[in-house]
């Protein structure tokens, strides 16, 4: 079974805490692509409006997909921005997704901000011009976390429903398995 676990949110909501959670439980052979990583890193890109880390973005989803069972997908992804890559995503793994968006007050991002090692990195005035309120994408369906929400909870909600999921895999036929 292909999975795709995508989570988003603004700045500081505990993206990064979640899919480390994730793909240490899932263990080997799990892959976890960080859009910061990604755009920061390997491609020293700005996000804006047509994002230049889309197309590696989406190399690495079809790499996951065609390598990996599960695929952790996290970052901030402005919805006005990535819609077209949602919609590849959704193709990709034909709607074998889950997804969770951190919908959080500012000033709770900010509190979170407060209690990392590098909070001098991300200052107020930053944190605040990269926060959207309410950033959903309709196109993922996503369950949206508040600030009430431990990692967790929503970490053991997660693995609960992917085993489910592998258990209903592995009891169909391979007939129907194959899609035919």
């Amino acid at each position: 079974m292909k999975l795709l676990i995508t989570i988003r949110g603004n700045a500081c909501s505990g993206k990064t805490t979640l899919a480390g959670v994730l793909q240490k439980h899932f263990g080997h052979g799990t892959m976890c692509i960080a859009q910061d990583l990604v755009r920061r890193k390997i491609l020293h890109v700005r996000d804006e409006p047509d994002p230049k880390s889309i197309p590696l973005l989406k190399i690495l989803l079809e790499y996951g997909h065609a390598n990996t069972d599960i695929v952790i997908l996290e970052g901030i992804f402005k919805a006005d921005w990535y819609h077209e890559f949602f919609s590849f995503a959704n193709e990709l793994y034909e709607g074998n997704l889950l997804s969770y968006y951190y919908d959080l007050p500012f000033e709770e991002t900010r509190r979170r901000r407060d209690t990392k090692p590098d909070r001098d990195l991300l200052n107020d005035w930053k944190l605040h011009l990269w926060w959207t309120e309410k950033d959903y994408a309709p196109e993922w369906k996503e369950v949206i976390l508040d600030e009430k929400v431990q990692t967790s909870e929503i970490a053991d909600e997660i693995i609960r429903l992917v085993e489910e999921k592998q258990k209903t895999s592995q009891s169909l036929p391979s007939f129907l398995k194959s899609g035919l």
